[in-house]
């Protein structure tokens, strides 16, 4: 095989590692390049191309999330990963660890890891790496490697997301969800919901978005009700879509640009946690984003014209 062939077969694991390190679509395609460059770029050919160049996007990724963090700390209100909608590494022997380490709820979990720990972490825990690989993707001993592996997984189990096993009860679910949003059913909504499901946005200042979590079925229905058939009044759509390997749906202005990604946490046949992207900056790769303000302006004009 060719450099190429040999870099694009390995492509969907380099991206998945990167993406769960750091969060970001845009910041997982751009570490992928980087480790093309610098695989193309090398005279020799290693004795495992996996193993180099899972080492390479994990230390690149490491820097990457190190000066990331500075900004993460200064961002307005929740702070999200960006929506991925197809995970585009499969492996069906860790299909259970790959889908649920994809989720938003498991992002922000990783978040309350060092750089290193979240490698050491993604890489044994996800991806079922060896702790001789681990140890030379973050130049650190294997013995140095299993105690950041006993913290990580110390800070991540007390908050270790669960999710609804079966994905035909979980989208039958999001259906019924999908439906009582669209028709404003207050009643209905409070049905799928938890009696603690929380509601939060991630605007990061630059969007619409909740000022702080709504907490209870009875007020997330309420407002999720009071909103929705407005919204659909002035042409905003949503297609149905797995988002972060959890039920969810991508809404649209009426040009068809993305205002925002929602995500839902399904578990014990109810709702748990519903999550919504709409930062700008998070949506570009889903396609052109659209204006939310004005989108905002317009359903606020609609409702005081009903009034």
């Amino acid at each position: 095989m060719s450099k190429v062939e040999e870099f694009e077969e390995l492509r969907p694991l380099l991206f998945s590692i990167a993406y769960r390190i750091l969060g970001s679509v845009g910041e997982a395609e751009d570490a992928v390049q980087e480790t093309w460059l610098r695989f193309d770029g090398s005279s020799t050919r290693p004795t495992s191309t996996k193993a180099f160049l899972s080492a390479t996007v994990t230390r690149i990724s490491i820097d990457v999330l190190r000066s990331a963090r500075v900004r993460r700390e200064q961002y307005v209100g929740p702070w999200f990963p960006e929506p991925l909608l197809n995970d585009p590494y499969q492996d069906p022997a860790r299909a259970a660890e790959l889908a649920d380490s994809v989720s938003m709820a498991a992002l922000v979990l990783l978040e309350r890891l060092s750089p290193l720990e979240r490698a050491v972490f993604v890489l044994r825990e996800v991806f079922g790496f060896g702790f001789d690989e681990i140890a030379t993707a973050v130049e650190r001993s294997e013995a140095a490697c299993r105690q950041l592996l006993v913290r990580a997984r110390r800070h991540m189990q007390a908050g270790r997301p669960r999710f609804e096993a079966d994905r035909q009860e979980r989208q039958e679910l999001a259906t019924r969800f999908f439906d009582a949003l669209r028709e404003g059913d207050v009643t209905g909504l409070q049905e799928l919901l938890a009696a603690d499901v929380s509601l939060v946005g991630d605007g990061g200042g630059k969007s619409p978005a909740l000022a702080r979590a709504i907490v209870g079925a009875d007020k997330a229905a309420r407002l999720l009700a009071s909103i929705f058939p407005w919204l659909l009044r002035v042409d905003v759509t949503f297609e149905p879509r797995d988002v972060n390997g959890q039920p969810g749906a991508i809404f649209r202005d009426r040009d068809g640009k993305v205002l925002y990604a929602m995500a839902l946490d399904v578990l014990d046949g109810q709702i748990q946690t519903i999550r919504s992207v709409s930062n700008p900056d998070k949506l570009g790769h889903l396609g052109p984003v659209a204006d939310a303000w004005a989108t905002d302006r317009e359903l606020k004009q609609a409702r005081r014209q009903k009034n």
